[in-house]
């Protein structure tokens, strides 16, 4: 945990102390406290180590005590240290982006800033980590909302159908239909050949249809209830 100058933390170094007392955060008072430390750096996987004795590798983490993102930096330590140029809590930042603030506080304050620096080896001097500050945090990207699915134009009801008659005699009649007055009743599913055959008319369906040619106008189409003379 980066120390401060309250509780069981040290008190910041003097230079520290200079930027809160100024009021001035973000890179601009980076930039000249870096000066006079520009051999100080550390390796990623040292403030990997560091990261993990002191958050446990959560570069995200906010727990609300006062220390963000995997080094747990204060919030006076990550404006002091150029912090804010990047996101405005080390836990909104990238590793990239708090790596490389880390690297400037290491400049200005050593090794000692961090509780865990004997756990990772954190030293001055090292190598610089050359890591990549673009992007932003996952933590801090918000998802974009979604564009609400576009509704179907309702569809016209289609038109009613006529439900279509079974093609038999006497559902689907012409008008006017001629009933007249013979002995025989025509039913539905009757034609003249049956009715010829059933009741042994002499000469047929063609007789049959000449002696009913007042009523029955087409041999191929007679009706129920038309009553039909047999001879």
């Amino acid at each position: 945990m980066l120390l401060s100058g309250k509780g069981k933390h040290r008190r910041p170094s003097k230079a520290t102390r200079i930027a809160t007392l100024a009021g001035v955060t973000g890179a601009a008072v980076a930039a000249p406290l870096m000066a006079t430390g520009s051999a100080s750096a550390a390796s990623v996987a040292t403030w990997d180590a560091v990261a993990q004795c002191e958050s446990g590798g959560n570069w995200s983490i906010n727990t609300g005590n006062g220390y963000y993102g995997g080094l747990q930096f204060s919030q006076s330590s990550w404006a002091a240290a150029g912090g804010t140029q990047y996101a405005s809590r080390a836990d909104l930042a990238t590793k990239g982006q708090q790596i490389a603030t880390a690297e400037k506080l290491l400049a200005m304050q050593g090794p000692g800033a961090w509780g865990c620096a004997g756990a990772g080896n954190l030293t001055s001097g090292g190598a610089s980590p050359n890591v990549d500050t673009s992007g932003s945090s996952s933590s801090s990207k918000q998802a974009a909302p979604k564009a609400a699915p576009k509704k179907a134009a309702p569809k016209a009801a289609p038109a009613p159908q006529r439900e279509s008659a079974p093609a038999s005699r006497g559902e689907s009649r012409p008008a006017p239909v001629k009933t007249g007055d013979g002995e025989y009743k025509v039913v539905s599913g009757d034609t003249l050949g049956s009715i010829a055959d059933a009741h042994g008319v002499k000469g047929g369906w063609q007789k049959l249809f000449e002696l009913n040619k007042d009523v029955v106008k087409d041999a191929n189409l007679i009706f129920p209830g038309q009553q039909l003379h047999l001879s």
